[in-house]
């Protein structure tokens, strides 16, 4: 039988799987440098991305999944990116 603790460990890694899998598979911050970190149905986003829309939109993303209570968007928008690719 598994002690409370890891079973809360196995839940927080198919929590990370299932966020890991949100980011790669939205349109607006697939391929941006976007992580995250996961405590307690807590998820803080750290990394990149280009616009504010696309900062909203991962938070947004990630809002929506089974588990996550909070979201905290640490995301940095370098708005010079998309700025230089026009």
């Amino acid at each position: 039988m598994a002690s409370i603790s890891q079973t809360q460990g196995a839940s927080a890694a198919e929590l990370l799987q299932r966020v890991d899998s949100a980011i790669q598979g939205s349109p607006h911050i697939a391929g941006h440098q976007v992580f995250c970190q996961e405590e307690s149905g807590i998820v803080v986003l750290h990394g990149r991305v280009d616009s504010f829309f696309q900062k909203q939109m991962a938070q947004e993303t990630l809002k929506k999944l089974e588990g996550v209570e909070k979201v905290i968007n640490e995301l940095e928008v370098d708005w010079r990116a998309s700025v230089a690719a026009k």
